[in-house]
């Protein structure tokens, strides 16, 4: 028995979940697959993994195995990868998944110098306002704005972000620049409807978190053009700080409330298995650590 190979196989059925996804993703036969697991457990003389007709789970065994086997792997990996002669150049496909706004102002054209720089690569990007499951949706690697509560998930953070209020120079000197969150209850709130908590807003005070229940005449589900109706004077806005940025930045949108504002959210850089990482993986990490490195909440 070729016990890396036989390694690598129970590692690739236990992430995939399925004998038949493993064989798949390995370009193996399924009996080929399963007689290397039966050949493994045999010689180890513990079962790995529960099996029934519909789904595969690990046994405490296979857990701690799992764990032993990505160690061992990652260090043959290694060893290989500094042998090599171009290891310093990154090549294959590499998946990447961003917020939309997020990664089309700031993922997107880091991407895209990452490919400049290294020509042997494939990206694919693909932006969503969800969270997406990396490991069933085979991707490499996602940039968050969020704390991980995934435990299968490795996070590096890459910068931070804050929530804050914003509104145009004409709006605020038509009625006037809130000292309190509670002024809004007064005022014509822009709501970016992503959650059932939409209408709304927390803020904090002396480090305690309350709601204020805003309202307004204009509900969007997208944040990009809930901040062009800030910009065009017709209310308040909570956006995350990047989301408005370019505007405030050129003056026309102003940030009020900043004392009241929750505290900032991490921008993260999430993977899978901290040490069974290709080298155009961890590549792409230390870059996205450089391009956000003066990322400004």
């Amino acid at each position: 028995m070729d016990k890396l190979k036989a390694m690598h196989t129970f590692t690739r059925i236990a992430e995939a979940g399925s004998l038949t996804a493993a064989a798949n993703e390995l370009g193996s036969s399924l009996p080929a697959t399963v007689r290397s697991l039966a050949a493994l457990e045999a010689h180890l003389g513990v079962r790995l993994l529960n099996r029934t007709t519909r789904r595969i789970s690990l046994t405490e065994e296979g857990k701690h195995y799992l764990d032993t086997c990505r160690q061992v792997l990652a260090t043959v990996e290694d060893a290989e990868t500094a042998l090599t002669a171009d290891a310093a150049e990154p090549s294959g496909l590499l998946s990447i998944t961003a917020p939309v706004l997020f990664g089309q102002m700031h993922v997107a054209p880091a991407v895209t110098r990452f490919v400049q720089r290294y020509d042997k690569m494939r990206c694919s990007l693909q932006l969503h306002d969800r969270v997406v499951n990396l490991l069933e949706e085979g991707i490499d690697v996602g940039i968050r704005i969020s704390k991980l509560d995934d435990s299968t998930l490795i996070a590096q953070q890459l910068g931070s972000i804050r929530r804050v209020v914003v509104a145009s120079p004409d709006y605020l000197r038509r009625h006037g620049t809130p000292q309190h969150p509670r002024d809004l209850l007064k005022t014509n709130c822009l709501r970016f409807v992503a959650s059932a908590a939409a209408s709304g807003w927390t803020f904090y005070e002396k480090g305690k978190p309350f709601v204020v229940p805003v309202s307004g005449n204009l509900d969007f589900n997208q944040a990009a053009p809930a901040v062009q109706a800030c910009v065009a004077g017709l209310g308040f806005g909570m956006f995350l700080s990047y989301q408005p940025a370019p505007y405030v930045k050129e003056k026309r949108l102003k940030i009020v409330l900043e004392k009241f504002e929750p505290p900032t959210r991490p921008i993260s850089v999430v993977y899978p298995h901290a040490r069974l990482l290709p080298t155009r993986t961890k590549v792409f990490i230390e870059w996205m650590k450089q391009e956000l490195r003066d990322f400004k909440p």
